[in-house]
């Protein structure tokens, strides 16, 4: 049986299937995929891709994984802390999808950096990135390829799922990241090439427990709000792939029947 076939017949895919048609499916399983970070948000919006039938994806992160990481993020737990965060992703996506094409690249997105993704390469890229100045860089090289394109605004300090919303990032409202984001691209007077859509919540909570001021400063963050927003990057990056694929015309007749 040949790849072709064998996806279409794959009972795992079975429920994408019936959703999406034919059509779609083929388009996912061809796409090529970049997500950087793969933190609260990041990894649940891997996971979401790859079991819908995305085959070829990257996944960028310098990070290992630590126990605070645990309260949120798909792969971290009581095991896999001190790991790499996308060498433990990839595992577990690999037992999902064993014949999928997943690289797992431990490495910071940085301008020294940016050049050896290959960004151009990519039919889609997903942005979430926690560091300002890489988001902004990446914001910026995602825009100027003919990738699809999709970025997450902050997620800490959120606990209400019924204020995430998405939007264009210039129409983004009550959020700080983007907020920032927008003063420091007018500030160096250098603008994204496109619109892109963003994930946000316009909440503004705080921290109710403050660490020592010895401590690495940190927002709290929780699970409900993070996966959320990593499903709705998701979401959002599979309708934007797959406008204007369309059924064979046997199969449209089929449906109709």
């Amino acid at each position: 049986m040949d790849n072709e076939n064998k996806d279409w017949t794959d009972e795992r895919l079975l429920r994408s299937r019936l959703l999406l048609g034919d059509a779609v499916m083929k388009r996912l399983r061809e796409a090529r995929g970049i997500v950087f970070g793969t933190g609260g948000v990041g990894s649940w919006c891997v996971e979401a891709l790859v079991r819908t039938g995305v085959k070829h994806l990257t996944i960028v992160d310098s990070d290992r994984v630590c126990a605070s990481n645990i309260n949120r993020q798909l792969m971290a737990t009581t095991r896999t802390v001190g790991r790499p965060k996308v060498e433990v992703l990839r595992e577990r996506l690999l037992e999902i999808a064993p014949d999928a094409e997943i690289v797992a690249r431990q490495e910071v997105f940085n301008e020294q950096t940016a050049a050896s993704f290959q960004l151009e390469s990519y039919d889609f890229i997903v942005d979430a990135i926690d560091s300002l100045r890489d988001k902004a860089l990446l914001i910026l090289l995602a825009t100027s390829t003919k990738a699809s394109f999709v970025s997450s605004m902050g997620a800490a300090l959120k606990i209400d799922p019924t204020r995430i919303q998405m939007a264009e990032f210039w129409k983004v409202k009550g959020c700080p990241l983007a907020r920032a984001l927008r003063q420091r691209f007018k500030k160096e007077k250098t603008f994204p090439s496109r619109k892109f859509k963003c994930v946000f919540s316009d909440e503004m909570g705080k921290n109710k427990f403050l660490l020592p001021s010895s401590a690495e400063h940190a927002n709290g963050s929780l699970l409900h709000i993070t996966g959320i927003f990593g499903f709705m990057l998701a979401g959002e990056m599979m309708r934007d792939l797959c406008k204007g694929v369309e059924e064979p015309q046997d199969q449209k007749e089929e449906n109709d029947k």
